[in-house]
């Protein structure tokens, strides 16, 4: 009797223990690390692309969860005290998302 092996391919990002998760299942993982400053951030939108899409069709918290993951490791590599600066003077002048508020449209004077 001959033994099949058959392969899938990715091309995904994913979290650091899974390669051990999929050797745990007698299998075995094929990865290979990302260079930090170009290929990483790159991957990383991607991921966080793949994480809101996920969170759309069945939003909960453990999608959240995984949005924020992906965010906190883009802020790590794009210098987190930045970003946080950053939002901290767009909350300033523009406000948060505490009052709800929906823009439904804009009159424009067109006399003017």
């Amino acid at each position: 009797m001959t033994e099949k092996t058959s392969y899938t391919s990715y091309d995904k990002l994913v979290r650091d223990k899974i390669p051990e998760i999929i050797r745990s299942s007698n299998r075995v993982p094929e990865c290979e690390i990302l260079d930090e400053d170009e290929e990483y951030p790159q991957y990383l939108i991607r991921k966080l692309y793949e994480e809101v899409l996920e969170f759309m069709e069945e939003p909960c918290v453990e999608e959240l969860a995984d949005i924020r993951e992906v965010v906190d490791a883009l802020s790590r590599v794009t210098g987190f005290e930045r970003v946080e600066q950053i939002q901290e003077k767009k909350r300033e002048e523009r406000g948060g998302f505490e009052k709800r508020i929906l823009l439904t449209g804009v009159y424009e004077d067109e006399g003017e």
